[in-house]
């Protein structure tokens, strides 16, 4: 069977399931999407992969699995979509040790978080892109890029931060401090949303 690679396009809320979200693949040569139910935990740890500015003061459950791997010398090489099953996509992390390949079953949203830790291609079969994929018309002329995407994403998520939703009371120093306290905390949506205020005012 063909297989066929694809991109990580970004995170949206999903339509269909409260409290979760829908991660959109898209197919590289090619026009079609690929949208994948995920839980909110997952799409965090997708989002903090591929966004550079925040680094977890303690590593995440998916850079934990990186650490160990590479202790231990072993590298993902690929991930495959091979299978959809009531709804449900099946995953292969296709791993490497000492020239020896072994493949390992993993769900779908854990599997794209390690590849984008091991810089690791997305691959899927053609016959589930025709059978799941979908066709998504960009009316942008200048689509965002997928650092621009999480962005949108983790400003969207963000909950429990009334106490601190009126930016215009603090000044840019307190801003940086309040920066430190969200990523000490692990808050990474508030520190996003934080992050975000400060680059707009070093624009002015």
């Amino acid at each position: 069977m063909t297989l066929i690679r694809l991109t990580i396009k970004g995170i949206s809320y999903s339509q269909t399931q409260s409290g979760a979200y829908a991660l959109v693949l898209n197919e590289m040569d090619g026009e079609r999407t690929l949208p994948i139910v995920i839980g909110a935990f997952e799409a965090q740890s997708i989002a903090i992969a591929l966004e550079k500015d925040i680094t977890p003061p303690r590593p995440l459950t998916h850079d934990l699995f990186k650490s160990f791997a590479e202790r231990f010398q072993i590298n993902i090489k690929q991930i495959i979509i091979h299978k959809l099953v009531d709804g449900v996509f099946h995953s292969s992390l296709v791993c490497e040790r000492n020239g020896l390949e072994e493949i390992i079953d993993a769900r779908t949203s854990d599997a794209i978080a390690l590849a984008i830790r091991f810089d690791a291609p997305i691959f899927t079969y053609q016959n589930i892109l025709d059978k799941a994929g979908i066709y998504l018309k960009l009316e942008q002329k200048n689509p965002l890029t997928s650092a621009n995407q999480v962005d949108d994403f983790l400003e969207n998520i963000l909950t429990d931060v009334d106490d601190f939703n009126d930016f215009d009371e603090y000044t840019l120093e307190e801003l940086h401090q309040k920066l430190g306290e969200a990523v000490a905390h692990e808050d990474y949506e508030l520190a996003a949303k934080i992050r975000d205020e400060i680059e707009k005012r070093n624009k002015k």
